[in-house]
């Protein structure tokens, strides 16, 4: 009876897996498994535990971090976040006291504010995007500038 129980404990977490996407349960799936087969065995029920929660742990930690690099190595940059870093141009003279500011950017026109709230900086600068902040570019003057 207690392969039964381990066997739905398993089926349990590769739906949670499938519904989540966190390869997390997975792991867990795979312990499920183990423990299953010390149950099959009639080994005792804290061998079977504890046969659970080392093998779910380890598999935690050793090959989640590898799952994740290979899952996630297709993952491309949204519009937005790929203009961290970019230079761009001030077409409007960004003042964060004012609230007033544009960069134009891959031929894209973005409202933008500078990081630091005692720069002014006048239309023509170049300035390097650090970060985004909602709907606007938080901007720096380029080095040299």
């Amino acid at each position: 009876m207690t392969v039964l129980y381990w066997l739905i404990a398993a089926a349990a977490f590769l739906v949670i897996e499938i519904l989540t996407m966190g390869l997390t349960t997975v792991w867990f799936a795979g312990g499920t498994l183990v423990g299953t087969v010390a149950a099959w065995l009639r080994m005792a029920l804290w061998v079977q535990v504890a046969v659970f929660v080392v093998v779910s742990v380890v598999l935690l930690v050793l090959t989640r971090p590898l799952a994740m690099k290979y899952v996630n190595n297709r993952t491309v940059k949204t519009n937005a976040d790929s203009l961290i870093g970019c230079t761009c141009i001030v077409t409007q003279t960004i003042n964060n006291l004012q609230a007033e500011g544009q960069v134009k950017i891959k031929g894209q026109v973005w409202t933008a504010r500078s990081l630091s709230d005692d720069d002014i900086l006048e239309k023509d600068t170049k300035v390097v995007v650090r970060e985004i902040s909602g709907v606007k570019l938080m901007v720096e003057p380029e080095s040299g500038e």
